[in-house]
């Protein structure tokens, strides 16, 4: 007979807060196992301890015990070439035991290394990364004008992260734009609700709506509780939303998961550095009797992946939106000495069919686009700088497409300021208080910017949203 496993603990993909934790994992199975004593090989330490001994006693820098202990750990771990093993300090490590509690301060966005960039994976729902347009795969080159080339990515988070209401300047690489960002984001609290629940009428059915922000201590219970309520009031399908979530803790996943995935098949499997495989399953004896499907975009990793790759694989349910961002390996903490911690891939995990999907992602069973002006860029101006008519460049083009978007025709999205596009930015000035000039100066492309952020939260252009909807009741 099959014995079905359940997970101590594997927690996924945190987020940048006031401590700067970072796409992180831990995986313990049921006898905490998994991991080597550290007593257990050391042979070829005497060469570290010497040179540790050599530097401290007569390097010129007079420099610090810790310091070179830190120093060493970190080095071990650059050999590795994985951006998901590090060294927390002390006070990482207590940032990381507030987040687990989701009680932090930071700019609210998850960031990984990836190709040696550091790189968003998602801002959090109503954060400050979210408000100031951070994206998923943002790459952030520079903190308040200093290079974060050659840091690993705790050095650089430690950079990012800062107090309340304090402010912080990137300079962010977008992917299909040309010109370097300068984004600032006003630190504060980060939002702790992770679940939102809404009903939508479709065709005269009633369709519920779950959306997870992340997977914290709190979150299966909250899903839980507004899942009852919405069966309660007798919603006939429903769509889970983990669009934009990072992840989170995957105990809470495996327990979202009780609710629709029978037992027939794995949810998870975990592979080991050897090739062997372990599997986990529910014990859920039957499905809803109602559709279910869910949204993923690239903004969903590591516990948002592991969901969607079991409700489609485990529960054959459908997947609508984006390709997913790709994070497919596990991680193990382990204590050290003075509060730190090192954190170590030591597994693959791998979907109920068994792939990888490692820098791949979940691609959707139905691909859908959000309108063009969603993946519109922030237009920054040199000082005195202006856009106007005859201009061509692809400032210009953004600023079309953003006009689009709001319902102000330009006639033409390829970046020539043409006279249509003057009509419609003088429209779109007069329409908001501003002088009707027909050029834009920074004041307009702000206020574009926030209009546009406005229109992408009210979801009433929701392209995603409104396909899963549909296909919860299309057979």
């Amino acid at each position: 007979m099959r014995k079905a496993t359940s997970i101590i603990a594997i927690i996924v993909a945190l987020v940048v807060g006031a401590g700067g934790s970072y796409a992180f994992t831990s995986y313990v199975d049921k006898k905490g196992t998994g991991i080597q004593s550290a007593s257990e090989d050391t042979s070829g330490l005497t060469e570290v301890e010497n040179a540790y001994q050599l530097i401290k006693d007569n390097a010129l820098a007079k420099p610090d015990a810790q310091q070179l202990q830190d120093g060493a750990i970190q080095g071990m771990l650059e050999t590795l070439d994985d951006p998901y093993s590090s060294f927390l300090d002390e006070e990482s490590s207590t940032q990381l035991n507030q987040q687990l509690e989701s009680s932090f301060e930071g700019i609210g966005a998850e960031v990984s290394m990836v190709d040696k960039q550091v790189t968003i994976v998602a801002p959090i729902k109503d954060s400050p990364a979210e408000d100031a347009g951070l994206r998923p795969n943002d790459q952030v080159l520079e903190v308040d004008g200093d290079s974060l080339q050659g840091l690993d990515l705790q050095e650089a988070v430690n950079k990012i992260r800062g107090e309340k209401g304090t402010t912080v300047t990137l300079s962010v690489k977008r992917p299909g734009v040309s010109e370097e960002l300068k984004i600032d984001v006003t630190r504060d609290e980060i939002p702790v609700e992770t679940v939102y629940a809404d009903t939508k009428e479709v065709d005269g059915k009633k369709a519920g709506v779950l959306e997870i922000t992340s997977f914290s201590e709190s979150t299966a219970d909250e899903f839980k509780t507004a899942l009852d309520k919405l069966e309660q009031e007798g919603i006939e399908g429903l769509t889970i939303d983990v669009r934009g979530n990072p992840g989170g803790i995957l105990t809470t996943v495996e327990d979202i998961l009780k609710n629709f995935v029978p037992s027939d098949k794995p949810y998870l499997q975990i592979e080991d550095k050897n090739g062997e495989k372990q599997k986990f399953y529910t014990e859920l004896k039957e499905k809803k009797d109602y559709p279910i499907n869910v949204l993923i975009d690239e903004g969903s990793a590591s516990a948002s992946e592991i969901l969607a790759g079991a409700m489609n694989q485990a529960g054959d349910y459908e997947l609508i939106g984006k390709t997913t961002f790709g994070k497919g390996t596990v991680q193990q903490t382990v204590p050290l000495e003075n509060e730190s911690m090192l954190k170590l891939t030591l597994y693959k995990w791998l979907t109920p069919n068994g792939d990888w999907i490692h820098e791949k992602g979940i691609k959707p069973t139905v691909e859908v686009n959000q309108p063009e002006y969603f993946y519109s860029s922030p237009i920054q101006l040199d000082e005195n700088e202006k856009l106007a008519f005859n201009d061509n460049n692809d400032k210009i083009k953004n600023l079309q497409i953003m006009l689009d978007g709001l319902g102000y025709d330009p006639s033409r999205k390829d970046g020539y300021f043409n006279e249509k596009t003057e009509t419609a930015v003088k429209q779109f000035q007069q329409d908001n208080d501003l002088q009707g000039t027909g050029e834009v100066d920074q004041e307009t492309a702000d206020l574009l910017q926030t209009k546009i952020i406005e229109q992408v939260r009210d979801g009433k252009h929701d392209n995603q949203m409104d396909k899963a909807l549909q296909e919860l009741f299309a057979n």
